[in-house]
């Protein structure tokens, strides 16, 4: 898709110019005749760079686009006609253009699934997988119905850890700051008056002048070296896949916030096991698929084993059992629709089930966190005052007075 800057003219007369995503001439002037304008003059041009607009799609706007597929899609309107109206409507430039692409794709005879495939960066192997189930089951309004759906869970989901995660990290940031400030200005101040003073140190007071002196000389250490050994830990383990499956195995057992990833990934794979399975999509189509979007590659490894064993024979909810990683709960119900045949609504309860129960540790994490983060640092105030003051008070206390 080309790029045009165009000048033209409203129905009152007035001029407008400005830029524009097109497939050809013909394409930017009846984008232009939609918008109530017409096409005067017009230049292919390169894209201008923006610094705050990358090539890259929210969730919001995957949302609003399945929303709006849908309703359009129940309405009977042409699906080349809606694609149209969602890139005139959509704020995103980027998605415009993606949006045009698969308009034109669509045009030129490809089914919707097919033109969403070309974009790998905006639409999963997920996404597409559902939408080329719902064109050949005649179902796209309900597939469209439960991404939305899906996608919405998804952002209250990042929303919420956000909100977890956003006032430790002022905090830590607060109170980095702060004992910043401290050892630089304030310390070295006070470890000259209190070597005046001509006495032995205690060993903190010690600890605590050799810190403000590695602060004050030493400064870009302090601030490159995490930074520097965050990001080769995580290169090492990209490139790395023993690394990667031992990291992703530590981080399902850490305390607290191991159970939490482990019910969120439980959740993630019973919704979109339930949407796939729910679409038509086969059941071991489904499990390989949902290999690569749980996130974490020691249960992607029991997701290729249990596609495995049913491959072999074995039945769901025994070869769910026997690798020891997906929780009571989550066979038990795998087994329950097994048998009753309604194995979507049994997963989607699981994933009921522990959305809510995220949402329960969260918040109690959240609570534990406030207090930890002001003891932390009641404690590290505590050390600085204590090390500075205690030998000024003690040396008070050696004065003769006559």
């Amino acid at each position: 898709m080309a790029t045009f800057n165009y000048k033209a003219i409203d129905q009152t007369g007035r001029h407008a110019q400005g830029q524009m995503d097109a497939l050809n001439a013909v394409d930017l002037e009846i984008r232009l005749e939609r918008m109530g304008l017409d096409l005067i003059t017009f230049k292919s041009t390169e894209k201008s760079k923006q610094l705050f607009s990358p090539n890259k799609v929210s969730n919001r706007d995957l949302v609003m686009f399945c929303f709006q597929l849908e309703q359009l899609s129940r309405a009977g309107v042409p699906m080349l006609e809606g694609l149209n109206d969602l890139r005139e409507s959509t704020a995103s430039p980027y998605f415009q253009k993606v949006l045009g692409a698969v308009a034109g794709e669509v045009e030129g005879g490809k089914m919707l699934s097919q033109a969403l495939a070309e974009h790998p960066d905006v639409f999963d192997e997920v996404f597409v997988s559902l939408v080329a189930a719902g064109e050949q089951t005649g179902q796209l309004p309900v597939v469209f119905d439960n991404l939305s759906n899906t996608l919405k869970w998804q952002e209250e989901l990042i929303a919420q850890t956000k909100r977890l995660l956003m006032y430790p990290l002022i905090v830590l940031v607060v109170v980095s700051v702060a004992v910043g400030v401290l050892m630089v200005f304030l310390v070295p101040e006070m470890v000259k008056f209190i070597t005046s003073l001509g006495q032995e140190l205690p060993w903190n007071t010690k600890l605590l002048i050799f810190l403000s002196n590695a602060f004050v000389h030493y400064w870009w250490l302090f601030i490159s070296i995490p930074v520097v050994l965050v990001l080769g830990f995580m290169a090492y383990i990209k490139h790395n896949t023993p690394a990667q499956y031992q990291f992703d195995y530590l981080k399902l057992k850490l305390p607290i916030t191991g159970e939490i990833l482990q019910k969120i990934i439980m959740a993630r794979f019973a919704r979109y096991f339930a949407l796939m399975y729910q679409t038509g999509i086969p059941v071991l189509s489904a499990i390989k698929t949902c290999e690569n979007i749980v996130g974490n590659s020691v249960i992607a490894d029991a997701l290729s084993r249990v596609h495995t064993q049913i491959n072999a024979g074995d039945t769901m909810s025994d070869s769910f059992h026997n690798t020891g990683l997906f929780p009571s709960l989550v066979v038990r119900m795998i087994k329950v629709g097994e048998t009753t045949g309604s194995l979507d609504k049994s997963l989607l309860n699981v994933s009921y089930f522990y959305d809510r129960d995220v949402s329960d540790l969260m918040q109690k994490m959240l609570k534990l966190i406030e207090p930890a983060l002001t003891i932390i640092l009641g404690l590290v105030l505590l050390f600085i005052m204590a090390s500075v003051l205690l030998p000024i008070y003690d040396s008070f206390g050696k004065m003769k007075i006559y």
